[in-house]
């Protein structure tokens, strides 16, 4: 059973909690997956979903903070909609125990190799990154403004493996010319047109 499971949320009753606290921080640590939600500020563009893994690559920063690692992938559509309004939420729900959905919703950041900062942002992530740093595209930090949860009870439950490791094999296959030139191609704009990697520092 979850350590901050209670009657009432058991009995599906969701809670707004006033900031992440520190069982619901470790709760969120503890999940191999999470999932983001953006979308432009356009009525009929593209509203975007992105599932994200590996360890130790996101972390509660404060009690209202957390940020996560961006690596390189083909689409950029959570930097652009981030760029463009900052509006996000992260998803975390529990496929194991007591049944848990954790959302938090805030105004996100990024920072981008190549820009003042980027260091800074990605220190917390040192230790998990490892050799993984090459792949690391940006840091997005979130202010969080709600922190909520609900029963999940819809959630399968289901075995973890691991991490896939398809991620790592693929960028020490390149060097850091091909990584840079395949961001170029693939990562500029958007779906919907929206500036992503566009403009920003050459890597």
């Amino acid at each position: 059973m979850s350590s901050w499971a209670s009657p009432e949320r058991l009995a599906g009753v969701a809670k707004v909690y006033e900031r992440i606290e520190p069982r619901l921080a470790r709760w969120i640590g503890e999940q191999p997956v999470f999932f983001v939600g953006t979308a432009p500020l356009s009525g009929d563009g593209l509203v975007n979903v992105s599932p994200k893994g590996l360890r130790g690559t996101f972390g509660v920063l404060d009690d209202h903070t957390f940020a996560y690692v961006d690596m390189t992938a083909s689409g950029v559509e959570t930097i652009a909609h981030l760029r463009e309004n900052g509006r996000v939420c992260v998803m975390f729900c529990s496929f194991d125990g007591t049944p848990n959905v954790v959302r938090l919703h805030g105004r996100g950041r990024v920072v981008t190799h190549g820009e003042p900062g980027f260091d800074d942002a990605l220190a917390p992530f040192v230790m998990g990154l490892a050799s993984r740093r090459t792949e690391a595209r940006g840091v997005i930090t979130v202010d969080v403004t709600r922190v909520a949860d609900a029963c999940g009870y819809a959630v399968p439950r289901m075995e973890l493996e691991g991490d896939r490791e398809l991620l790592d094999s693929w960028a020490e296959r390149r060097s850091p010319e091909w990584l840079r030139n395949y961001r170029t191609e693939k990562n500029q704009h958007s779906l919907d047109g929206l500036p992503g990697l566009a403009g920003l520092p050459d890597w």
